[in-house]
């Protein structure tokens, strides 16, 4: 298991342009996210190395590692700890490659313990799993069951909950064995980022 992944705790995922970007990440550190994933799906190269490298010092700052959605270059430019791949975004290895040994390669499987396996035999350092609930953000995302956490366990991987996770909701998965629950509108959607992160990061005192 990577070094940076052996806690649990809140992922959180941004959730694209927006004015007060920095504020709400600094809210959510602040609140006890421990992963945080830098994700525009928008096609503004300038901004978005401009915001991700300001959003990696935020996470430097709080010892929180930054991974960047779907895009190695991005994150080799701005020295992030590592790349989420979705299946359309290139394989493990090739990111490896230009990444280095350390970078954390983390990798959605959705509702398949078989592509799960893939990956853990590719070198993916987490996995994650998802839609456990109906998502604002991908509303038609397939659909993972409670059981797919406790099928690969198994493999060693630390193991991400994504989809329509609330802090009223995500008990239940930490109870499955969700290790990180990755959060997008339940916290930067929220009026009180900071109060929305610190009620998903006691949910893993609690549970």
């Amino acid at each position: 298991m990577h070094e940076r992944l052996k806690g649990r705790g809140l992922y959180v995922i941004t959730d694209g342009p927006r004015p007060n970007l920095l504020e709400v990440v600094a809210q959510a550190l602040a609140g006890g996210a421990r992963l945080l994933q830098y994700r525009d799906k928008t096609t503004d190269p300038a901004r978005r190395l401009t915001e991700a490298r300001s959003i990696r010092a935020l996470c430097a700052a709080r010892g929180v590692p930054m991974i960047v959605n779907d895009d190695v270059a991005l994150a080799l430019s701005v020295g992030a700890a590592g790349v989420h791949l979705g299946e359309d975004d290139g394989d493990v290895a090739a990111a490896r490659a230009v990444l280095g040994p350390d970078a954390i390669i983390g990798v959605s499987c959705y509702d398949s313990a078989e592509r799960a396996r893939q990956m853990a035999a590719a070198g993916a350092d987490y996995l994650a799993f998802g839609a456990f609930f109906p998502s604002p953000t991908k509303p038609h995302a397939r659909r993972a069951s409670f059981e797919l956490l406790r099928q690969t366990a198994a493999l060693g991987l630390p193991r991400v909950a994504i989809g329509g996770i609330t802090p009223d909701n995500g008990g239940s998965l930490i109870d499955a064995g969700a290790d990180y629950l990755a959060v997008i509108s339940a916290v930067f959607g929220d009026p009180d980022v900071r109060g929305a992160a610190t009620r998903f990061a006691q949910l893993f005192t609690s549970h």
